[in-house]
């Protein structure tokens, strides 16, 4: 799963989430914790239709409020009721500049992973 998300990373130019389940909200919580590492700096948007996320939303004021994010990183992402107001925002998307780490890279290789050692774990 996660090198079908990295391809989806590596060749998207914006990430959407539509209401969903379990898998919707991994995928999109780990996109957000890529830009926060500074792994993207791609648009994140949330299409909150009906409501949907109002809940995860007002989680998320919440624990920046009580300083588990930083109040410049709850806008890592965009949320709108409609498609065209989420494109808009989308468009109109400045990165977060205050990443926690920078220079980190979807691909392995470029972050110093010994590739014989997982040769090995494998095994």
């Amino acid at each position: 799963m996660h090198e079908r998300k990295r391809e989806m990373g590596l060749h998207s130019d914006a990430f959407i989430a539509l209401p969903g389940g379990y898998g919707t909200m991994e995928e999109l919580l780990e996109v957000i914790t890529w830009s926060q590492l500074g792994i993207h700096n791609k648009p994140v948007g949330l299409l909150n239709v009906d409501g949907y996320y109002n809940f995860l939303l007002a989680f998320i004021d919440k624990a920046v409020e009580d300083g588990f994010i930083k109040p410049s990183q709850r806008h890592i992402f965009v949320s709108a009721p409609n498609a065209k107001d989420l494109v808009q925002q989308l468009e109109e998307y400045v990165p977060v500049e205050d990443s926690v780490s920078s220079n980190l890279k979807w691909e392995i290789e470029q972050v110093g992973f010994n590739t014989s050692l997982q040769t090995e774990i494998a095994r």
